[in-house]
């Protein structure tokens, strides 16, 4: 193909809401061009790199026996009512409503679990018919309060996403590892390097899921790991060993001391030499949406120690959960912020604490009294015991838990994720089939995504350097380009003509860079758009030599035409 036949576009400078490099690379280069907040054209070259990406997807999901489908994009609001979700969603803020012309309320899918649950019911009536998996590849809609990072983050994006439906839970087991083993091939071969790291359901739900995160520095997630053991966690789901901390003692009488301006843990520490941290308990109190209710909620941590309020809103199972304001705080404990605790709290506000403070005596705690803190506070005896969970952020430095060594930290970019659903949609929507003794039993659910359009914008963040994008040859919108330095001069347009039917000849995904443009601009053109390969016909075309260029690493040398072909195969690995 004739570059000077695609619609190219290249600028000079950043655009001035671009962040980060895939954002700031892809739009430069032309791949991407802004219509809206988190709204984006794919431009030519754009489009062969997600399609050259979604072939692969395609192969690798089809090897394991998924069919690929069409699901609507428009759904009714029954079947997430149906489901549970539609509350969350709207409460989140982040999907798309509408109603039609008869005034239904009706959504933009985010999501497809509740039409690809109520499709399989529809079709699927007996376990003879299981196990059943199926997949599309299409675009989502996501309202997203801040836009940002390019494809990282649109309100409008595509998305692969994969259902299966098993008898059992062996079957969705066996589903699962399928599925797992065909997302390691698919991000082996498009040439990222990625982990596979533990993670929360979030609003999908389910028992167990695991992301796939490409690892660069401009990663929104944060992944703690331990290279010893293998173990990895994104931050919203790690946990670590409990850090070590003083033991109380024996349990002694509570005292109750003015404290007055000392809110805290850093100042009740200069207040009360030799209490550290880790003997308090601090209360933080946070505002807990459900389905029916609101209400405020206290919530007891280590005072070394932080909470996970991912954690804390599963164990709640709340819609969401954010810290109380300042005068949610006062009404409801009755003192200003900086003095809530368990003593003395209203009974009507629940009370909740990590497990790190179970088991410990004498703590030092607020009071609900402005100006007053206790010591030698022990739950259950001094005030009402709480309900234990595990709500604790686990950090780096804290100990793994399957070896012992420290957790090292990292960014990483989510590009897939796979979920063991359960019964949860197949239970609430009552899909049903028969089992082998006649008796109609839920589904079995695995779901499975991958973010289509964000996987290229996360191998840009991979690989790039201060000339352009780097891209991986299985996903480059052309693995190699021939371009003519003076396509007006004939021994060139002959030379290049001849190498470049050579390359297709040979397998090779390649590109014909016929342009006018000057021979500076277009070896700037090429190294920002960062096709693979790329050889260029000037003015030793006559004698029969070319410029070849290695992308990765600016490998420059001359080469003669008549080993144009193998030196581009052992380049692209072939």
């Amino acid at each position: 193909m004739r570059l000077s036949q695609i619609l190219i576009s290249t600028l000079r400078d950043d655009p001035a809401d671009a962040e980060i490099p895939s954002h700031k690379l892809l739009a430069r280069g032309g791949y991407i061009v802004k219509i809206a907040a988190g709204v984006y054209t794919f431009a030519p070259l754009m489009w062969r790199v997600v399609k050259k990406f979604a072939q692969i997807v395609r192969e690798e999901l089809d090897r394991e026996g998924a069919n690929e489908v069409m699901l609507p994009i428009v759904q009714p609001k029954e079947l997430w009512v149906s489901s549970g979700r539609w509350d969350r969603y709207v409460t989140d803020g982040i999907m798309f409503t509408l109603k039609d012309r008869k005034g239904s309320d009706m959504c933009l899918g985010p999501t497809h679990e509740e039409v690809m649950t109520a499709y399989v019911n529809a079709q699927v009536n007996s376990y003879k018919q299981l196990p059943v998996n199926c997949y599309q590849i299409q675009d989502k809609f996501r309202d997203e309060i801040r836009p940002r990072f390019g494809l990282m983050r649109g309100r409008e994006f595509i998305m692969m996403d994969a259902y299966s439906f098993d008898a059992d839970q062996s079957g969705l087991d066996a589903a699962y590892q399928k599925m797992r083993n065909a997302y390691c091939r698919i991000f082996e071969r498009c040439g990222v390097k990625y982990t596979v790291v533990q993670a929360d359901s979030g609003a999908i739900g389910g028992a167990g899921s695991e992301e796939f995160m490409v690892i660069a520095d401009s990663g929104e997630d944060a992944i703690l790991y331990c290279e010893a053991s293998g173990y990895a966690a994104n931050v919203e789901k790690a946990v670590s060993r409990l850090p070590e901390a003083p033991a109380g003692g024996e349990p002694r009488p509570l005292q109750k001391i003015a404290t007055p301006g000392v809110k805290t843990v850093a100042q009740l520490e200069a207040f009360f030499p030799g209490w550290v941290a880790g003997r308090m308990a601090k209360t933080v109190l946070y505002h807990v949406t459900w389905k029916n209710k609101e209400k405020v909620v206290a919530v007891m941590m280590r005072g070394d120690l932080e909470i996970n309020e991912v954690k804390l809103a599963n164990a709640l199972d709340a819609l969401k959960v954010r810290l109380a304001t300042d005068e949610e705080i006062t009404a409801a404990t009755g003192a200003e912020v900086g003095f809530a605790g368990p003593v003395g709290l209203p009974e009507d506000v629940p009370l909740l604490a990590d497990e790190s403070l179970q088991g410990r005596t004498n703590l030092l705690v607020g009071c609900n009294q402005t100006g007053y803190h206790c010591l030698d506070v022990n739950l259950g005896r001094d005030c009402r015991m709480p309900s234990w969970k595990e709500l604790r952020l686990a950090r780096a430095g804290e100990g793994c838990p399957l070896s012992g060594q420290p957790l090292q930290q990292a960014r990483g970019i989510e590009v897939g994720h796979i979920f063991k659903l359960g019964i949860k949609y197949s239970k609430a929507m009552g899909a049903t089939f028969m089992d082998q003794g006649g008796k109609p039993v839920p589904f079995v659910m695995g779901c499975y995504g991958i973010g289509v359009s964000r996987t290229p914008a996360a191998a840009v963040e991979q690989s790039f350097d201060d000339k352009g994008i780097v891209w991986p040859p299985a996903i480059a919108p052309f693995e190699c380009v021939v371009a003519m330095l003076d396509p007006a001069r004939a021994e060139q347009q002959e030379l290049a003509g001849r190498l470049y039917q050579g390359l297709k000849a040979a397998g090779v995904d390649a590109c014909l860079d016929d342009r006018a443009m000057s021979p500076g601009a277009k070896f700037k053109d090429n190294e920002l758009l960062g096709f693979p390969v790329q050889v260029f016909v000037g003015r030793k075309a006559a004698e029969g030599q070319v410029e070849f260029l290695i992308r990765k690493g600016m490998q420059k040398s001359e080469c003669a035409a008549g080993e144009v072909v193998a030196r581009v195969l052992a380049a692209l690995g072939r």
